[in-house]
């Protein structure tokens, strides 16, 4: 396209109006689109779309919150599970250190005495 020719607008299909030549953009910038006029009532929706988007959007957001909730949920049961068979091994270390003085008879004496005040206290 060069400077002395205008540009064009080329109609739809449908449409049986004339190609009518812009002529040159006061600002001299050509490669620009054309403008279009300003309609603020455009992009205006009925109520009852709007009530239905923000309906759908209410379902969505109680889902993702179910989802997040269960994840959660997921999580920290794997932590007290990782917490618990932590536990359980230190224990186990402690009664074989303590096994290793005294005598097993002894060991099993302390352990069941632990675990009834264990039961008491909690």
């Amino acid at each position: 396209m060069s400077d002395d020719e205008a540009p064009t607008l080329v109609p739809a299909e449908g449409q049986e109006r004339a190609s009518k030549p812009l002529g040159m953009r006061k600002n001299g910038k050509q490669w620009h689109e054309q403008k279009k006029a300003f309609r603020p009532s455009k992009g205006l929706t009925t109520f009852e779309k709007r009530a239905k988007e923000r309906a759908a959007m209410a379902q969505m957001k109680a889902k993702e919150k179910e989802m997040k909730e269960e994840k959660e949920t997921m999580r920290k049961e794997k932590m007290e599970k990782i917490r618990e068979k932590r536990a359980k091994k230190e224990e186990k270390e402690r009664y074989e250190k303590m096994a290793e003085t005294m005598h097993r008879k002894r060991v099993e004496r302390l352990k069941r005495k632990e675990k009834r005040n264990k039961l008491i206290n909690s």
